[in-house]
């Protein structure tokens, strides 16, 4: 049994992962050792409060886009100047990618930078909504958006850690089978970074 088990109400999902989230060190981390970026980004970590346990808002991006096309990832992109901070970044990129109202988010906190092979520092920034809302991807940006269940996506040992080659460069990325998707890349640091923060056991396989 985990001990956000019991948790049934948005409230209480806010309050627990804050204070996790408040006593955890924000450490950056990165798709492979090595890598720098000049380019500012957020994503949203939108955590879903079902009374019979909460998901995660994850996307297909679409299958024409020039970075990243086809994978699963969080709403998000670059902060742009007119953003106030990292969250207000994450809210809007949500609410244009998806058409995530940002009234409905109530933004937790954030997790240290996570660093991407493509060039861009994001902040993971952390929210909590309430079930009862309703998504419209942008087809220019996004092929679909849905939730998986975040118990799975908070345990370590189901993540794989494998070699793979991008842009001629060599490296190790982690992988992680939920419902029928693969969820891998940034996507999967950034998810294991929240469970690292959250208190959760166990190890990825290291298969690289």
């Amino acid at each position: 049994m985990n001990d956000y088990d019991h948790l049934r109400r948005a409230a209480d999902w806010h309050d627990w992962l804050a204070v996790h989230l408040a006593r955890a060190p924000r450490a950056d981390a990165a798709d492979w050792h090595g890598l720098t970026a000049a380019t500012p980004a957020a994503v949203l970590i939108a955590v879903v409060a079902h009374s019979e346990g909460a998901g995660i808002i994850l996307t297909e991006r679409a299958a024409h886009l020039s970075q990243h096309a086809g994978q699963i990832s969080f709403p998000g992109g670059r902060i742009e100047d007119e953003d106030e901070d990292a969250p207000a970044a994450a809210l809007r990129e949500a609410q244009e990618e998806i058409g995530l109202d940002p009234a409905r988010v109530a933004v937790v906190g954030q997790l240290g930078a996570y660093v991407t092979i493509s060039g861009y520092r994001v902040i993971p920034v952390v929210g909590v909504v309430e079930p009862g809302f309703s998504l419209r991807p942008d087809p220019g940006e996004v092929a679909s958006a849905f939730e998986l269940p975040f118990a799975p996506l908070m345990q370590p040992a189901r993540y794989e850690r494998r070699p793979v080659e991008r842009r001629g460069i060599r490296g190790a990325s982690y992988f992680t089978e939920c419902e029928g998707h693969t969820v891998w890349g940034a996507t999967a640091g950034m998810l294991l970074m929240l469970a690292s923060a959250l208190g959760a056991s166990g190890q990825p396989r290291d298969l690289a």
